[in-house]
């Protein structure tokens, strides 16, 4: 990449809260979060791009654990209102539901011609042996990186941590208390950041015209439900779950290539779920591979029920997406349809 490529890019960093953004007291020794403005003063490696560094800081700072979707709405509202001023956005956020916010900003930025890269760190910017700087470091210079052309080098929803990154649809957290803490099982990595940065442009997604400002939706339904299938499971949570008077839709998350429970009372509730309109989407609670109701018995009864295949689906992402579809469409048949399709690259179809 060229040099002068970075000097000329402007960046904002979004500090929603989070372990990156902790820093400990002199005086009470507690980790406290630091002011953003002054990032370049925590971290002067980002000084060496030459790039632009604004930043922006959530007020109250959000913890993880407790992202809503309103505040993915508030996120989206900060790109949008900013997209014309910056080349790319750097969003600092906990690790916890990272997955989950990546996957949201995917389906609600429409048409994304820059960059919107998610980082933390599983240790805070202000001890010795943080893995935040790193991180942080890596982001920006992906998110400040474009072609000869002048078009984003990466122009999608990303996670970037310990050195890779991933498209946000497809990562999930799987490990608490190592620096690797996400992965990508069904989608290569997008990017690995050793001496240089190797994006693996086979798989980085373009839009069809660069220079369109994107669409912004900000209507989400979140009237979704999570049914993991487990053995012991007893028809009366099934039944709350499926048939729930204030669900819209449920995901199953099945046994490997979408399997369940072959008993009559499981299939028949699964049944008169769909048939009272329901919308079901069948993903598979194994980190990699896809489901596939054509192989299996019991597959081929949830497909026969009126079950949606997921395919290699992420739950978060399949979450993010039907929240997505049903803020957009009244009908169901409608989501049902737009469930099929790939939309921001989550499914391999």
């Amino acid at each position: 990449m060229n040099i002068n490529q970075i000097s000329k890019s402007s960046i904002l960093l979004i500090y929603t809260g989070g372990t990156i953004g902790m820093k400990e007291d002199p005086v009470e020794h507690t980790l406290k979060p630091f002011d953003f403005s002054q990032i370049l003063a925590e971290v002067p490696e980002l000084g060496k791009f030459a790039c632009k560094i604004d930043s922006y800081t959530f007020n109250p700072l959000i913890d993880s654990s407790d992202i809503e979707p309103s505040n993915w709405k508030n996120l989206v509202k900060v790109i949008d209102t900013n997209y014309e001023k910056y080349d790319g956005f750097v969003i600092l956020h906990g690790t916890d539901t990272m997955a989950y916010t990546a996957s949201a900003l995917s389906f609600m930025i429409e048409g994304l011609t820059k960059p919107v890269i998610l980082t933390g760190s599983q240790l805070p910017i202000g001890v010795p042996r943080t893995d935040g700087k790193e991180n942080l470091i890596s982001a920006v210079e992906i998110a400040a990186s474009r072609q000869e052309d002048g078009t984003a080098t990466v122009p999608e929803v990303c996670i970037c941590f310990d050195n890779v990154l991933m498209r946000g649809n497809r990562a999930t957290k799987f490990n608490a208390d190592n620096f690797r803490a996400f992965i990508s099982e069904n989608l290569p990595l997008l990017a690995e950041a050793g001496i240089n940065i190797k994006y693996n442009y086979a798989y980085i997604r373009r839009p069809q015209n660069p220079h369109l400002r994107p669409i912004f939706h900000y209507n989400l339904d979140t009237r979704v439900s999570i049914l993991k299938i487990h053995p012991g499971i007893t028809p009366q949570v099934v039944r709350d779950i499926v048939c729930g008077a204030g669900t819209r839709a449920v995901i199953l998350e099945t046994y490997g290539a979408g399997n369940a429970p072959s008993a009559e009372w499981f299939i028949s509730l699964v049944r008169e779920s769909a048939q009272s309109g329901k919308i079901l989407l069948n993903v598979t609670q194994c980190m990699a591979g896809e489901v596939d109701m054509d192989i299996y018995a019991t597959g081929k009864c949830l497909k026969e029920a009126g079950v949606i295949n997921g395919y290699d689906s992420t739950t978060e992402s399949a979450l993010a997406k039907l929240f997505y579809l049903m803020g957009e469409f009244e009908e169901n048949d409608k989501v049902r349809k737009y469930l099929d399709m790939d939309l921001r690259g989550e499914i391999s179809k």
